[in-house]
C-alpha cells in the first residue's frame, strides 16, 4: 500500500512562462474552504491506500509555500492520525524564495516540514527576467540562507540551457551553486513545453532554444562538476550527497506506490492509478458532492506497469532489478527488455548490467528516449 503522500497546491502568484504545471492563479483563496477539502479528499485516500505509515510527504504545486502554516500543520496533523509516521519521516515543500514566502519558513518549520525545494531557478537576473521569475538573485539567496537556518535538509532548482547560454557561463553559475553546500539539486534542462507561452514565443520566432549539440555539453559539464564536488547524479536532473536523495521522488522512480491528493494530482495503490480533478473549482466541487476529487480510477495491466517501471527506473542511476520486476509483473525477463539490442549497447557502453540489474550507463543517459525505445519491446511499450 501507500507509504508516500503528494499534496497539490495549485495556486501561483504569477505562471511562468515555462511551466507546465497544473498551476493557477486566483484573486483570493479562501483558507478555510480548501483546509476542509483537502482534509477530505485525504481522509478518502487513506481508507483505500492506508495501512502502513507514511515515509514521505511532499507538498508541491502551484507553490505550496504560499499555504499559512497553520493549513500545512492541520494537513500533517491528520495524515499522521490516518497513517501515522515512520521514524525520520521526510516532509517536503516546495517553495518560491521570495522574502514574503521566507517570511514563513520558521512557521512551517515549527508545522512539521524538515526538508523544503526552492525554486532559484538562476543566479542571473537578467535569466530570472527572460524566465518570467518574480524574484531576483539577491532575494533568492536571502531565501536560500533562510532556508538553510529553518530546515535540516535544503534543495534548490536550477534551469541552464537557456537560449545563447554559453559553458563558460553555466560552469561559472553552476559553481557558484555548489558553494552554497546544499546536500541536493535539482538541475534541469530548459524544455520548451507544449502549450507553454515559451512555446508560442518560439514559435513566432521571439527566441531560438539552445542547439542540441551545445545543451548535451552542458549537460555533461553538470554531471562532472555535480560529481567532483560529491553530489553526483542520481537521476537524469537530480544530484545528491550520499543520503540526501529526495526519498520521495524516489518512491515515484523506484515504481513504488503512493497516494495523491489536491487537483490534478496522480497516485497510484494496490495496481489501480488515481487522477484528480485538474481545475482547482472542478475539484472542490467534485470533494463538496462525493467527498473526494477523483476524476478517473482505473486498474492498471500488469504489463502496463511493467513498461512504466522500466521508463521510470531506468532514469535512476542505481538502475532497476529486471528479475524482481518481471516477478512482480509475471512476465519473462525477454518480454521486459530485448536483450539482443541490450548487449548491442552494452559493448557500445551505454548500458550496463550486474547481477541482477541493469542500468543505463553516463554515455547513454543523454540519449535515453532513444534507447529506451530500443531496448524496451514495442509491444511493451504499445501496450
Amino acid at each position: 500500500m501507500a507509504r508516500a503522500l503528494y499534496i497539490h497546491w495549485p495556486f501561483c502568484l504569477k505562471k511562468c512562462p515555462y511551466c507546465d504545471f497544473n498551476s493557477h492563479v486566483r484573486d483570493s483563496v479562501d483558507y478555510a474552504h480548501w483546509q476542509a477539502a483537502l482534509l477530505a479528499d485525504m481522509r478518502h485516500e487513506a481508507l483505500l491506500a492506508g495501512g502502513e505509515p507514511l515515509e514521505s510527504i511532499f507538498f508541491g504545486g502551484g507553490t505550496p509555500s504560499l499555504m499559512p502554516p497553520a493549513l500545512v500543520a492541520a494537513l500533517l496533523a491528520e495524515a499522521e492520525r490516518l497513517w501515522d509516521f515512520a521514524p525520520g519521516i521526510e516532509i517536503t515543500l516546495e517553495g518560491n524564495p521570495s522574502s514574503v514566502e521566507a517570511g514563513r519558513f520558521a512557521d512551517l518549520a515549527v508545522a512539521g516540514i524538515n526538508r523544503v525545494s526552492l525554486g532559484l531557478q538562476a543566479l542571473d537576473d537578467a535569466a530570472l527576467r527572460f524566465l518570467g521569475r518574480l524574484h531576483g538573485v539577491a532575494e533568492g539567496l536571502a531565501a536560500l540562507d533562510v532556508a538553510q537556518r529553518h530546515f535540516g535538509r535544503v534543495s534548490f532548482d536550477l534551469i541552464y540551457a537557456r537560449p545563447d547560454q554559453t559553458a563558460a557561463q553555466w560552469q561559472a553559475e553552476l559553481e557558484r551553486a555548489l558553494g552554497f553546500g546544499t546536500g541536493h539539486l535539482s538541475l534541469y534542462q530548459l524544455t520548451i513545453e507544449p502549450g507553454t507561452r515559451f512555446a508560442t514565443m518560439v514559435r513566432d520566432g521571439a527566441f531560438t532554444p539552445l542547439d542540441d549539440d551545445q545543451a548535451a555539453d552542458l549537460f555533461d559539464l553538470t554531471r562532472a562538476m555535480t560529481a567532483a564536488r560529491g553530489l553526483p547524479a542520481y537521476e537524469i536532473s537530480n544530484h545528491a550527497c550520499p543520503g540526501e536523495e529526495s526519498r520521495h521522488n524516489l518512491t515515484y522512480w523506484r515504481y513504488q506506490d503512493y497516494a495523491g491528493i489536491g487537483p490534478g494530482a496522480h497516485g497510484r495503490r494496490g495496481g489501480r492509478a488515481t487522477v484528480r480533478h485538474r481545475k482547482p473549482e472542478n475539484w472542490l466541487a467534485a470533494v463538496a458532492g462525493q467527498g473526494h476529487g477523483v476524476a478517473e480510477e482505473r486498474a492498471l495491466p500488469l504489463v502496463e506497469q511493467a513498461s512504466e517501471a522500466l521508463l521510470m527506473g531506468l532514469r535512476l542511476t542505481e538502475g532497476i532489478d529486471l528479475a524482481a520486476l518481471s516477478r512482480r509483473c509475471g512476465l519473462a525477463e525477454a518480454d521486459l527488455i530485448d536483450r539482443d539490442r541490450f548487449a548491442f549497447y552494452q559493448r557500445q557502453g551505454l548500458v550496463w548490467a550486474a547481477g541482477e540489474r541493469i542500468g543505463v550507463a553516463p554515455g547513454g543517459v543523454s540519449v535515453l528516449d532513444a534507447l529506451l525505445g530500443e531496448l524496451v519491446p514495442a509491444g511493451l511499450v504499445a501496450s
